[in-house]
């Protein structure tokens, strides 16, 4: 009898329950009644303390364009992974003891850069451990694609579709915040895709004169409005020259709940416009999968179940040039991809006249 675990860790996004079904249906067609399947419920927390429940195929049907995760989710912190739990438990130890215990073969993880190190942290630990890349934020090194991002550029990119109607009836500049506190690929595609005028992301530390130059220059076209699209974790030229401790510091006595409001007071106070910001939020994370990431989730699955077939552990199951192929964990574990600033999507979008704030 093969068993398997299912853990869907850290933040939750669209086609998680998408690449479990992938991974199921692959093992159902191929091992019959010969595979038990277990769910661990909510993360690595699950693991730990034992919270679990056997699933059935009919768990599987219907879920493929559902949002969210079946199983639920936490954030356990990587960094926190070898402290003691609150009971002086070693939380390594309980995840290995557990495994042990419902004699899996094989622990798929479905998760983001912190859920990926903890899984190599458990396959060097002698775990037979599988990985697939899910993150809104396209983040994960040795993938070409993570799913949920595309879903969530859909998603961010009708705010920003929504926002040009209101823009365009009032001459206001808008700015739409966008999620993304380390990387910008959300951002960016959400603005292309969008026609925002002004794009500011992470890898790119922004000038304010230079945002408030493509403004005034949008103003002398004849544009009297434009909408800039501002990942929540955009950073000025200033900020960005200053150390760890300076900056967590400086936002702290920060008086704007985030970037995108310091950024809308100082074009208020150097353009005398209308500044108007929105917040996604959330809304990125939601809803049901879009047709890509239900194709890519679908393929990420078989092929992880494929995996298991084989007794290959110890991967990443990963898009690269268009085909799903297997990379060790520990090459890509800890390591984040973010926007290359010599690429040539930078390139094509200053082509565009769009402005990147640099």
């Amino acid at each position: 009898m093969k068993k398997v675990a299912f853990l869907t860790s850290g933040g939750d996004c669209q086609a998680l329950n998408a690449a479990m079904r992938g991974v199921a249906k692959t093992l159902y067609h191929h091992y019959g009644k010969d595979v038990e399947i277990y769910g661990i419920i909510d993360g690595y927390k699950g693991l730990m303390y034992g919270e679990w429940k056997k699933m059935k195929s009919k768990d599987f049907s219907g879920i493929l364009t559902v949002g969210g995760t079946i199983l639920g989710t936490s954030r356990q912190p990587f960094k926190n992974m070898r402290d003691p739990d609150p009971d002086g438990n070693d939380k390594v130890k309980l995840m290995k003891d557990n495994y042990k215990k419902l004699g899996l073969d094989c622990l798929v993880v479905l998760g983001g850069n912190g859920s990926q190190k903890t899984a190599n942290l458990l396959s060097e630990e002698g775990l037979n451990v599988i990985h697939l890349p899910k993150t809104i934020d396209n983040d994960i090194w040795g993938t070409d694609m993570t799913f949920g991002f595309h879903s969530a550029v859909e998603i961010a990119t009708s705010a920003i579709d929504c926002i040009h109607t209101t823009a365009a009836s009032h001459g206001r500049v808008f700015i739409v915040e966008v999620m993304g506190h380390k990387v910008g690929w959300l951002t960016l595609y959400a603005g292309i895709a969008g026609g925002a005028d002004i794009i500011l992301i992470p890898e790119l530390p922004y000038d304010m004169k230079k945002v408030i130059k493509a403004l005034k220059d949008r103003n002398k076209e004849g544009k009297d409005f434009s909408i800039l699209a501002v990942a929540e974790g955009a950073i000025s030229k200033e900020d960005a020259k200053l150390s760890k401790k300076e900056r967590k510091a400086k936002q702290a006595a920060n008086p704007y709940p985030s970037v995108s409001y310091e950024i809308g007071a100082i074009i208020e106070k150097e353009m005398g416009q209308e500044v108007r910001i929105t917040v996604p939020g959330h809304t990125q994370r939601g809803g049901s999968p879009c047709p890509y990431d239900r194709v890519l989730s679908s393929r990420l699955g078989a092929a992880a179940g494929q995996l298991i077939i084989d007794k290959e552990y110890g991967y990443m199951v990963s898009l690269t040039n268009g085909e799903i192929v297997n990379v060790p964990l520990s090459e890509v574990a800890g390591k984040l991809k973010g926007v290359d600033i010599d690429s040539s999507i930078i390139t094509e979008v200053q082509n565009m006249g769009i402005s990147l704030g640099i």
